[in-house]
């Protein structure tokens, strides 16, 4: 289940609220915080919250800064033409866009802590399918009825241009995504937040048709979701953002043996480069196929870890050989 996206002439709001959405994922696809892009791009501190927040209007300025900052290909420069033929038609109304309600904060403070993570990938030699679950524990005073989720896929992640035009032609849809999700054995149900060529935000949500199943204070509950993306549409790349307090994060590729996969990682936090994953993954042979398994305990919060591979029996086309940038 999930919410289909408006097919009529775009409004200001939308166009204001999609703005915002292509500069947090292209900022958290680079790494950046809030405050160190504001700083780099010569804004006040607080300017890049406040815009995508909804409370800061885009601007010509702020958008070409972003755009080139970000190494966006032009995606928030597209962003912010779609926002000024909306805003000059007067599609929808003029109204100040409200500020966007943080339903969830991902940040220290919040009432929900991951007690495991383990993300899982498999691919059979033409699509992957990633499965992720999480052991989550609500720590707050309140019931928690629904979870965040991102899904983002770059195919060509050191040139941006090609990688936008590229999902420009060939959208990610939810069709091919089949996603699926549980939680105590029950299905959850889950709506679209943003539907992006490349890029989903989805709310699972603790309900379904026979009932509800809200995470109450004090409680720990497994929640298992997955999806799929075809080969032509994912990049050799898998990478994991403690957006959560998270106690252990495990994640773990399955690859045919036969293609002879090597797998190497990367380390980024807010505040260093990108380095070697202090531990190497390890390597194990099963039934054909051949896992790399790593994990770490207390991750730190924002960092993001990348596992990167290629096929040595299967050479890739040359335009796919790039470094990431």
């Amino acid at each position: 289940m999930h919410q289909q996206q408006p097919t009529d002439e775009l409004t200001v709001e939308q166009a204001h609220e999609d703005f915002a959405a292509e500069v947090s994922y292209w900022r958290e696809v680079r790494g950046d915080s809030k405050r160190g892009l504001a700083l780099k791009m010569g804004f006040d501190p607080s300017y890049v919250s406040h815009i995508e927040s909804g409370r800061h209007k885009p601007t010509e300025e702020f958008a070409r800064q972003a755009d080139k900052h970000l190494q966006a290909g032009n995606a928030i420069w597209q962003r912010y033409l779609a926002y000024e033929t909306a805003r000059r038609t007067g599609g929808g109304t003029a109204q100040p866009v409200p500020a966007q309600r943080h339903d969830m904060p991902y940040a220290t403070g919040s009432a929900l802590v991951v007690e495991h993570d383990q993300a899982r990938l498999d691919y059979d030699g033409s699509s992957y399918r990633a499965t992720m679950r999480r052991r989550l524990r609500n720590t707050g005073s309140e019931p928690i009825t629904r979870y965040l989720i991102r899904i983002s896929v770059d195919r060509y992640p050191g040139d941006p241009e090609l990688s936008n035009a590229h999902y420009r032609a060939n959208p990610l849809t939810w069709d091919e995504l089949t996603l699926t999700a549980t939680c105590r054995g029950e299905e959850m149900v889950w709506s679209a937040k943003h539907d992006r060529d490349a890029f989903k935000e989805v709310w699972l949500v603790f309900e379904n048709s026979r009932g509800r199943f809200p995470l109450y204070p004090g409680e720990s509950v497994w929640i298992e979701y997955a999806y799929t993306v075809s080969d032509t549409k994912w990049g050799c790349w898998f990478q994991r953002a403690v957006r959560l307090p998270t106690q252990h994060l495990q994640v773990q590729l399955a690859f045919p043996a036969r293609l002879d996969p090597v797998v190497w990682g990367t380390e980024t936090s807010m505040t260093a480069e990108a380095s070697p994953l202090r531990t190497p993954p390890v390597r194990s042979e099963e039934d054909g196929a051949r896992i790399f398994t790593w994990s770490t305990a207390a991750p730190a919060l924002h960092a993001r870890y990348r596992l990167e591979w290629r096929f040595r029996a299967r050479p890739e086309p040359q335009e796919q050989v790039r470094e990431f940038g």
